[in-house]
């Protein structure tokens, strides 16, 4: 049957090639269950989330916007960082394409969506083949505008003021900004931007206009017991 006889949109034959996909995950706490509510309710649009280490940032924004993909297919998933890392070598030393150089980056996405979608096909590939899921780093955002996206920005602790700036303002129309940072492990050397960005839009009148700040404490991480020993402990430093 041609596509004229069946009055098929473009639209509808790309929403048909689209995966579809349920998430799975472990049970939430209450904490986890509002972090949820909060990212996929209609009208948010912008979520800085602060929070140590294992307290499942990354996850629940993961999470969150693998549900809002799965309400609507028009949504694509773009996942940030920045090229800076804890160790001397840059992105610029590492060898390859630019696609080859970030795709360490992406691990860390590349481990929640194992979590979070099922096993039993290559979901997790096909959602990245078919452009629903990518990584770009923070540098080659300039200029960029989101429209239908679901970004999550990740380790916003290593980028300035400025790169949040060029961040935050790329959000256009039916998009969600989810930028989560460690204010405790920056390193780029008391140049990070995270705290103050968190701290200007940490007010009614950013709340009123739907851009919402959420902290994650060491009481919520979930990954060992004694990463919560470690991060009360580094606290009182």
């Amino acid at each position: 049957m041609s596509r004229k006889k069946a009055n098929i949109s473009d639209q509808d034959l790309e929403n048909q090639l689209k995966p579809k996909f349920v998430v799975r995950g472990k049970r939430l706490t209450d904490k986890q269950k509002r972090f949820l509510d909060l990212c996929t309710r209609e009208g948010v649009q912008v979520v800085f989330v602060a929070g140590p280490a294992g307290s499942t940032k990354t996850y629940m924004a993961v999470m969150s916007a693998l549900r809002l993909l799965q309400k609507d297919e028009n949504l694509d998933l773009l996942y940030v960082r920045t090229a800076i890392e804890s160790a001397d070598k840059g992105l610029g030393a590492l060898p390859g394409s630019l696609e080859e150089k970030f795709n360490p980056y992406m691990a860390p996405l590349e481990d929640k969506l194992i979590e979070l979608l099922p096993t039993t096909n290559s979901l997790k590939d096909d959602l990245i083949k078919s452009g629903r899921v990518q990584a770009m780093p923070i540098n080659f955002l300039r200029g960029a505008s989101w429209n239908n996206k679901i970004v999550i920005a990740d380790e916003c602790q290593n980028f300035s003021f400025k790169e949040l700036v060029t961040l935050i303002t790329r959000i256009g129309e039916n998009s969600k900004l989810f930028i989560c940072g460690d204010p405790m492990q920056s390193d780029i050397n008391g140049r990070s931007g995270f705290k103050p960005m968190f701290d200007l839009f940490n007010d009614e009148e950013s709340r009123d206009n739907e851009i919402h700040t959420f902290v994650f404490t060491e009481k919520d991480i979930l990954r060992s017991g004694i990463l919560r020993f470690i991060v009360k402990k580094l606290k009182t430093i």
